[in-house]
């Protein structure tokens, strides 16, 4: 089984650590591959990370892919224009209106934390049927759980209870990710698991939210560069 983490801000992007740390720590951990989260800039920082991103993989050895995550309305646009220069599209979630932004556009992989810094699970029916129809995953992100104090923490992991039962309900995949911005916050994919378990998925669910979610993710941005993809769901058959 193949494990993938496809939610790792480097120094970058707001992280502490290097592209090398990160990818290094990533292997020793069980890693197969692992995606970094930008914020973008220009094609040319674009293109500087796609050279350093291809230094870093063949060194260390482990299948590396870049990210670009949207903040607001404005990032998500723009890079939804580019969206077949890079491999995954991530949207910050949190604000009830990136939440919904993020579901209602098919170009995006990954909603990430769509509970951050809110008093609800930022999620409803209505959210999670985009998101399935449109087929982004809602993540689980480690990093929220790590870093909290006892009594937010438990907040935290209620209300992502509460969108894993949602998605399980409307059949939204759900993905899980380490969310870290230090190569010390990165966690061995067994503990991820039996986290994610705790929180609701099945066991085998859980397995799937490390594995073949972000492997069905990778998929479908490799046919996304092609020269016969469309549209997400439509491709040029010869």
């Amino acid at each position: 089984m193949n494990f993938l983490d496809l939610h790792v801000h480097s120094a970058f992007s707001g992280g502490t650590s290097s592209l090398e740390q990160l990818a290094s720590t990533a292997k020793e951990l069980g890693y197969t591959g692992i995606c970094f989260a930008e914020y973008f800039q220009n094609e040319s920082q674009l293109k500087k990370l796609k050279e350093e991103v291809a230094k870093v993989s063949q060194k260390v050895g482990i299948e590396i892919y870049l990210g670009f995550e949207a903040r607001n309305p404005k990032e998500l646009y723009n890079l939804v224009e580019r969206r077949r220069m890079f491999d995954i599209l991530l949207v910050q979630g949190g604000d009830l209106k990136m939440n919904r932004l993020a579901c209602e556009t098919p170009q995006v992989d990954i909603l990430t934390h769509p509970e951050n810094n809110r008093n609800d699970s930022g999620l409803n029916q209505v959210l999670v049927k985009f998101a399935a129809e449109n087929n982004v995953a809602i993540e689980v992100n480690f990093r929220e759980i790590l870093l909290a104090s006892k009594r937010t923490r438990n907040m935290i992991m209620r209300h992502m209870s509460q969108n894993v039962r949602i998605a399980k309900k409307f059949h939204a995949p759900m993905i899980l990710c380490s969310g870290g911005i230090s190569h010390f916050e990165l966690r061995d994919p067994q503990i991820m698991i039996s986290m994610a378990n705790q929180l609701g998925l099945e066991l085998n669910e859980a397995k799937d939210s490390i594995s073949k979610i972000p492997e069905n993710i990778i998929k479908q941005s490799k046919e996304r560069k092609s020269d016969k993809w469309i549209m997400p769901g439509i491709k040029v058959v010869k």
